[in-house]
């Protein structure tokens, strides 16, 4: 991978989140010139001035919803990397008016402010939530998807989506929820115990990302190659690392609304455009590309799962274990 960041200045929404901190983590020791750090809470940015303790960093108040900000966050920016979100699914479907208009609002206001301040690239981190969308929250994020991959039509800032599962140590990961399950109480509550889910560490997720800004195809979505599990697979490897010699229940809570068994990055209509990018990537190109095509049908949670030995090294690498 080339090093498109060295002496850019990078635009960050939602910065203060874990993807944000660790990407800043990542951008620092590729030379970037500035990384721009813009969110809503204040308390969340002085905490992370404080981490990091370098002079590239600037931190702005503002919300995805607020078009003025953006336009005066973004000057002289060379790249925006969109994190901010409404992510949380229960929160997400008692209030769809307000997830409409941070994630479908908020990213017309990125693409309306990248265009006006000359943005070079646009990187939009979306979510398998988006594939096959059975709440309110993949229902946005398909839309997101949308709207980024129309954007290339408006200008001459190119816009490219990069579509991931979960990932260990997000915030929200259920991860360190189980942890603290097993220590506190000896009991773990999943939803379903057939349930399956992409995973990947924080800081692979974050290098997938940056190569996104590699990408000479314009308009494409590209997806992150992610192992997958069982949930209750999950659980059982957790529970003989932390409580080896003592019983912890799994407890059958029933699926939440919006909930899906099984996850999909890319499904049946899409694998038709649907392109092996390199080892870790596939990408979906509107128009036709000079890569070989992909050789499944689908892609789901519940292709091919990682055993417990496996999980265990995802975990490892995730510093849970």
């Amino acid at each position: 991978m080339s090093n498109n960041f060295k002496d850019r200045r990078i635009f960050i929404s939602g910065g203060t989140g874990s993807w944000g901190n660790e990407l800043t983590k990542q951008l620092l020791n590729l030379g970037v010139k500035e990384i721009c750090i813009y969110s809503r809470g204040e308390f969340a940015q002085f905490t992370m001035k404080q981490k990091f303790n370098d002079d590239r960093l600037r931190f702005i108040i503002g919300d995805v919803r607020d078009l003025n900000q953006l336009n005066y966050a973004m000057k002289g920016v060379d790249i925006v990397v969109h994190l901010a979100a409404m992510k949380h699914i229960p929160v997400c479907e008692l209030y769809p008016s307000e997830t409409i208009k941070t994630n479908i609002h908020g990213v017309e206001n990125i693409i309306s402010a990248a265009i006006t301040q000359g943005v070079k690239k646009v990187i939009n981190v979306s979510s398998d939530k988006a594939t096959y969308p059975l709440n309110v929250y993949g229902m946005t994020k398909a839309i997101g998807e949308k709207l980024i991959v129309n954007a290339n039509k408006l200008s001459d800032t190119q816009f490219v989506c990069v579509r991931g599962g979960n990932v260990l140590g997000s915030n929200g990961s259920v991860v360190p929820v189980f942890i603290d399950s097993i220590k506190k109480e000896k009991m773990i509550k999943i939803t379903d115990k057939r349930m399956t889910r992409f995973f990947l560490s924080l800081p692979e997720a974050i290098k997938l990302l940056l190569v996104a800004a590699d990408t000479t195809i314009i308009g494409g979505i590209f997806v992150m190659k992610m192992p997958s599990c069982k949930i209750t697979d999950l659980a059982r490897v957790l529970i003989h690392e932390f409580a080896p010699n003592e019983h912890v229940h799994i407890e059958e809570t029933g699926i939440r609304p919006g909930e899906k068994i099984h996850e999909t990055l890319v499904n049946p209509s899409e694998t038709m455009l649907t392109y092996e990018y390199n080892e870790n990537y596939y990408v979906i190109a509107p128009n036709s590309v000079n890569l070989p095509k992909i050789g499944i049908k689908e892609y789901t949670s519940n292709d091919k799962l990682l055993d417990d030995k496996d999980i265990r090294e995802l975990l490892i690498k995730g510093e849970f274990i």
